[in-house]
């Protein structure tokens, strides 16, 4: 017990001081840490802070959301990615906005897209709930200070350590940690508030902790994407309601779909990865006589209200950019 209180100690007392300015740590408001651990779902922090306060200032509030479009909401979400979490966070602010938002670990854990890990962050942190938070930063922490192989057991080592007088600081800093000072490559030992402690580092062995699991192997995909434009609109087609996760989306003609299509010349190339997929994609200049079914011509200076998928973005970011 001397040593976990040890443990938190030390690193509550470094995040104080150390921990980085987040805009969802300036509140304590449950909707805002909801949204922004939603967002951080498979998304960097770097990545997931400019959509925050976007998505934030366009709806500052449960029944804002709420009333919105589905259409609307993929909007202010296209190009983070993995929509369902989109999809889940309105159809849970629909739940939200009539009830308010549930103060319990379990009807928080009810919620739309809300597992575990969600329901811990969120209880913990807005309403100072001992619920200990496991993601993949805390497990790197955690098997590195124990040298810890099994990861089944970490789930357990984090509850017992964890600070039930300030669950969500504690809860916290172990997150921060593992995304700032112990890093999958090339830890900053030095830097750890609980270097002394760590049984990996005293073993010399922090780079075999956590135990990996073999990674897939990357397959690459090559596609070519249409660019076709009249009259100051581009040719596009929307993802019928049920077809995929991407369901509702516009996309730009892939070169199979238009085969009449006159191609022009490259525009260039555009890369996207979606886990271990990697997409290579060719943007051409192209144009067609008439664009049959499901293909529509969409005004440019309407495309940022719509949900575009994150290569059709792209592939207009490059035309754009010429």
């Amino acid at each position: 017990m001397a040593q976990r209180s040890n443990f938190a100690a030390r690193l509550e007392r470094w995040y104080n001081a150390a921990r980085r300015d987040l805009p969802w740590r300036r509140t304590r408001d449950p909707y805002r840490i909801w949204v922004s651990e939603i967002m951080l779902q498979q998304t960097r922090v770097a990545a997931a802070a400019p959509y925050f306060e976007r998505f934030l200032k366009r709806f500052p509030d449960a029944p804002a959301l709420a009333a919105a479009t589905e259409a609307e909401v993929l909007a202010a979400w296209a190009g983070l990615g993995y929509y369902s979490r989109a999809r889940n966070l309105h159809r849970a602010a629909r739940e939200i906005a009539v009830g308010g938002f549930p103060e319990n670990y379990d009807a928080i854990r009810a919620l739309a897209g809300v597992g575990e890990y969600t329901a811990a962050a969120i209880a913990s942190i807005a309403f100072g709930l001992p619920y200990a938070v496991v993601d993949g930063n805390v497990k790197r922490v955690l098997a590195r200070a124990f040298a810890e192989p099994e990861t089944a057991r970490l789930r357990a080592l984090a509850d017992r350590l964890l600070d039930r007088a300030r669950p969500g600081d504690h809860n916290q800093a172990l997150m921060e940690l593992g995304a700032t000072v112990c890093l999958p490559r090339n830890p900053r030992c030095p830097e750890c508030p609980v270097a002394a402690l760590c049984e990996a580092r005293r073993r010399g062995l922090v780079e075999r902790f956590p135990v990996r699991a073999a990674k897939a192997k990357t397959v690459v995909v090559e596609r070519e994407l249409l660019l076709i434009r009249r009259r100051g609109r581009v040719l596009l087609w929307q993802r019928p309601a049920d077809s995929s996760r991407l369901a509702g989306f516009w996309e730009l003609p892939e070169a199979e779909q238009l085969p009449a299509a006159v191609r022009g010349e490259a525009l260039g190339r555009v890369r996207h990865s979606i886990l271990n997929y990697r997409y290579v994609v060719t943007v051409i200049g192209a144009k067609v006589r008439a664009a049959p079914r499901p293909f529509v011509w969409v005004a440019e200076a309407a495309l940022d209200g719509l949900p575009l998928s994150t290569l059709a973005r792209k592939a207009l970011r490059l035309a754009s950019a010429r």
